[in-house]
């Protein structure tokens, strides 16, 4: 006859069992598998409800569809970026107005603008200056125009002006029976940088003598 005691005897592992290959997550594939047999073991006299059963596959559809749509917005995202990047780049010297009076020659020698006149005027001066000196090089007298956005510009720039890119400041001067005022302008200045943010973000213009401008509040370009 054996005997075994207890103090002999293999004792029982309280171990949790952890399997090498264990799943952290459910698939569809895992996820169907696991409602199928559900079905089969379930209580003839107590079977699922149809309604149930609709509410946890719609639920697990919610939860992959939701994984899915970030996956699509984050490509979409990067796709864009890509576009931003691109358009950038295809700006690069070109000019873009900008509500300022500073502006600079293009490369064909000429500088050019927009003014929004707020009110019918007698008589709208425009005058170039040089930036650096003060000195007045040139002015237009356009008569009388009404209320709204008026374009002007400048082609006989002398030629140490633009052989230096020297900058060149505009002046708009509105009058009517009220009296004179001066009226800001816009001017067309050179992109020399562009910048696209890493997620989500509009394209920025580095404009000269103005700085960083928000693509989508660029009126025009040249």
């Amino acid at each position: 006859m054996t005997t075994v005691s207890a103090t002999n005897s293999a004792a029982p592992s309280t171990a949790p069992y952890t399997p090498a290959a264990a799943k952290q997550f459910l698939g569809q594939d895992d996820f169907l598998k696991l409602m199928t047999a559900q079905l089969k073991n379930q209580d003839p006299m107590a079977p699922m409800n149809n309604a149930e059963f609709m509410g946890q596959m719609a639920q697990f559809s919610t939860v992959q569809g939701i994984g899915e749509v970030n996956t699509t917005l984050g490509n979409i995202d990067g796709e864009m970026r890509n576009y931003r990047i691109a358009t950038g780049a295809t700006m690069l010297g070109h000019q873009v107005l900008v509500p300022s009076t500073i502006t600079r020659p293009d490369a064909n020698g000429s500088v050019a603008g927009v003014v929004d006149l707020p009110e019918s005027s007698d008589s709208v001066v425009i005058s170039y200056s040089d930036a650096e000196t003060g000195q007045l090089l040139h002015s237009d007298a356009l008569g009388a125009q009404p209320p709204g956005l008026l374009g002007f510009g400048w082609d006989a720039i002398p030629e140490d002006i633009r052989a230096a890119n020297r900058p060149i400041q505009v002046t708009v001067q509105a009058s009517n029976a009220a009296g004179t005022q001066d009226v800001g302008p816009q001017v067309y200045a050179k992109v020399y940088a562009a910048q696209a943010a890493t997620s989500g973000g509009d394209l920025t213009f580095q404009v000269e003598d103005y700085g960083a401008v928000n693509a989508l509040e660029v009126d025009g370009f040249r």
